[in-house]
């Protein structure tokens, strides 16, 4: 979440409600938070100097504006550029697709194949996994339940060969633009 923080505040200083309402407006299409998860993780930013508050809005509430520091620009740009991780590919993914756009564009094909590189070892994971489960004999008073896990598995595959064939494909149009 921090990561994705930090690309809301490059794209622009934001107050703490600015914040939830970009997750409500966009991020919440791949990445859900609560504003308590928001808060904590503002809080953590500060902490690490990643952020600093830019300025507190005269009136009522005060509310403090946020934005990036040269350390938290740092820390995006490794973010952006590294070996996507985390037990969500899709979310991992998204969050780097969405924010392709603060990457230099000589550096965003290098941000794509990391992620296609990412999807294709969960694909063969769950490939393997699939090969694995041919080989097991199932109890005859399983067999509905494991028809039902198995369907979830094949389901999994067909969403990661479709994010592998989008992901090439993105990579096809920013290696030939005028296509």
């Amino acid at each position: 979440m921090a990561h994705v923080i930090l690309g809301l505040l490059l794209i622009a200083p934001q107050t703490f409600y600015d914040l939830i309402k970009g997750f409500e407006a966009g991020v919440a299409l791949f990445y859900s938070a609560s504003s308590g998860s928001i808060k904590r993780a503002l809080d953590t930013l500060l902490a690490r100097g990643l952020i600093e508050v830019a300025s507190t809005e005269t009136g009522g509430r005060g509310r403090k504006v946020y934005r990036v520091t040269d350390a938290g620009r740092a820390e995006f740009h490794a973010w952006m550029t590294g070996e996507p991780a985390g037990l969500d590919v899709e979310k991992t993914a998204l969050s780097r697709l969405y924010f392709l756009g603060l990457v230099e564009p000589g550096e965003r094909v290098r941000v794509l194949h990391r992620v296609v590189a990412r999807i294709e070892t969960d694909l063969a994971a769950f490939s393997a996994l699939d090969q694995r489960l041919d080989t097991l004999e199932v109890p005859e008073e399983q067999r509905d339940i494991a028809a039902h896990q198995r369907a979830t598995l094949d389901y999994g595959m067909a969403s990661l060969r479709f994010m592998l064939d989008w992901f090439r494909d993105r990579i096809e149009r920013h290696e030939q633009p005028d296509r």
